[in-house]
């Protein structure tokens, strides 16, 4: 009954954790990668001893190449994306990678992709968690039917898919900052991260929901928020101790893993840890407040 009891202070940091997610977007603007904007993805690997990424970026810098972003992969090599570049710019881009030759390089992928494939790729993305949002609301109302009062089945499905939007908003908000600072880009693990966020939330958040719903079928207790309270005290350890294991595998992934996935795996940390957190002190206190708001109004 703890977190019931104090349930506006919890859902108050969930508010302001939104918000201050939705100003970091704004003050921060997401940089989108060439998987959505179209551009050329090169990857090199250097015989000896790779340059310093300094060194290159105030080069590029000189060059009339647009943005151009060094990533480092394993220990010799760069992952560079850049906008689409005609044969002259490719030739010139490994040149400036090679140091003029003074650091021997091997180029092992060159992909270019077109602004119709990325415009393709978004609307895609779009579609996708829209059609996820619509069938986790679908899903939990057919299955919370027989459970009508003194909440609509309807309405768990509402609450899940608001938790979700908390628990996608927030890395979203990380991954704007990391943007600005470290150039971080929006690509398709960006949108699989997302979706992969979804999908745990909501296994979580279901968990709970089907504790309250048998509780009720039980009668356990008199008072929703009772029942609520207790269906938490008797579930909410199993989600904390479900959701630091797979945290603690994602840690390892960030610390240890290719480059290319350390963002991915720092979105999935931050989506497991506030989608944990969201489960247990925001989806069911928010359904307290939709019982106590139908209460007052029927008065």
């Amino acid at each position: 009954m703890f977190i019931i009891k104090h349930k506006k202070i919890f859902v108050s940091i969930s508010a302001i954790l939104v918000l201050l997610s939705v100003i970091a977007l704004f003050v921060f603007p997401l940089k989108i990668g060439i998987d959505f904007k179209g551009g050329a993805l090169t990857e090199v690997v250097y015989k000896d001893s790779r340059p310093a990424q300094v060194d290159l970026d105030s080069v590029f810098k000189t060059l009339d190449m647009g943005s151009v972003l060094i990533q480092p992969t394993g220990d010799l090599g760069y992952i560079v994306k850049s906008i689409d570049l005609s044969e002259t710019q490719h030739a010139l881009l490994l040149k400036t990678l090679s140091q003029d030759g003074k650091s021997p390089l091997e180029e092992k992928n060159f992909n270019s992709i077109g602004p119709s494939v990325g415009r393709e790729l978004t609307t895609k993305a779009i579609i996708a968690i829209v059609l996820v949002s619509l069938a986790i609301i679908l899903f939990i109302a057919f299955a919370f039917r027989k459970v009508s009062k003194p909440v609509s089945s309807w309405k768990y499905g509402l609450m899940a898919v608001i938790t979700l939007l908390h628990d996608v908003m927030i890395p979203i908000g990380l991954f704007a900052v990391m943007s600005h600072f470290y150039g971080a880009e929006v690509d398709t693990l960006f949108v699989v991260a997302s979706l992969t966020i979804l999908g745990l939330s909501v296994s979580d958040t279901i968990v709970i929901f089907d504790r309250i719903r048998e509780n009720l079928k039980n009668k356990v207790e008199h008072d929703f928020d009772h029942t609520v309270g207790k269906s938490l005290d008797q579930s909410y350890m199993r989600s904390i101790f479900t959701s630091l294991t797979v945290i603690i595998v994602l840690v390892c992934l960030f610390l240890f893993g290719p480059e290319s996935t350390k963002y991915f795996a720092l979105m999935l940390t931050a989506g497991m840890f506030f989608g944990t957190y969201s489960s247990i002190f925001l989806a069911s206190p928010l359904l307290v407040f939709i019982e106590e708001w139908q209460t007052k109004h029927k008065k």
